[in-house]
């Protein structure tokens, strides 16, 4: 399966830096609590200097959401909405190891990080593009949205949005569960400098998911030269 960025996307919005990581052989039985309090610790010591709305990074996604005609304070990047969660409630919630890593990393670098059941994606596309309107979205309740026309999601080969408002929400369709055993990780950035920060974002990760369980995580950076990243196997719905 492949993972992209529609060309629509990036000439759109040309400050954009996203990377991508996939790995098979995760569970919901690795102890990471001492990695997550790590990172959120990070994290909490730079909110001490003023909130998360200062921060480039989450300046640069605010400005992405208001070109693309949200109101940047009633739709939040993922990052935003964690880091803004972390400072008022000093942690985050606990949902499966994976997630937690990915939350905690999230806030630590300040960008969003989409973690998805790559089993629950039909392939042999997920691509990041604008939605045509008829494309189906599962909210983490079970209810059933769809994405308005130009509304950016990650559309997958049935049809099937995994994400509203690019970087807002994920769908509950291909949440991470404990059932989950391969993983498609999503970090992306519009900051200047956001190529490097991604880059650090998936190292990190892939170095955690290796600590934590016996798995071997590949990661690439998406360019407008090298816009595809081909996960390992084809993907399946159960």
């Amino acid at each position: 399966m492949l993972f992209r960025h529609a060309e629509a996307v990036r000439s759109a919005h040309p400050g954009l830096a996203a990377g991508a990581l996939h790995t098979s052989g995760v569970d919901a039985t690795a102890d990471v609590g001492a990695r997550v309090a790590e990172y959120t610790a990070r994290a909490l010591t730079r909110l001490a200097d003023g909130p998360e709305s200062h921060f480039p990074e989450v300046l640069a996604w605010r400005r992405t959401f208001a070109r693309m005609g949200l109101r940047p304070t009633q739709y939040r990047c993922a990052s935003e909405s964690l880091l803004r969660r972390l400072r008022k409630e000093g942690s985050l919630p606990r949902i499966h190891p994976v997630v937690d890593l990915c939350n905690a990393v999230s806030v630590a670098y300040a960008v969003p990080v989409a973690a998805l059941d790559a089993d629950r994606i039909t392939g042999p596309l997920l691509e990041v593009r604008p939605a045509h309107g008829d494309e189906e979205y599962t909210t983490f309740d079970g209810r059933t949205e769809h994405p308005a026309p130009g509304e950016v999601t990650y559309a997958d080969a049935a049809g099937r949005a995994h994400a509203r408002r690019w970087t807002n929400r994920q769908s509950g369709h291909s949440a991470v569960r404990d059932g989950t055993r391969r993983v498609l990780v999503v970090a992306e950035a519009m900051h200047e400098g956001g190529a490097d920060t991604v880059a650090r974002t998936l190292d990190t990760l892939a170095e955690e998911l290796a600590a934590h369980w016996p798995v071997t995580p590949v990661t690439a950076l998406l360019a407008p030269d090298a816009p595809e990243f081909t996960l390992d196997d084809d993907a399946r719905v159960p």
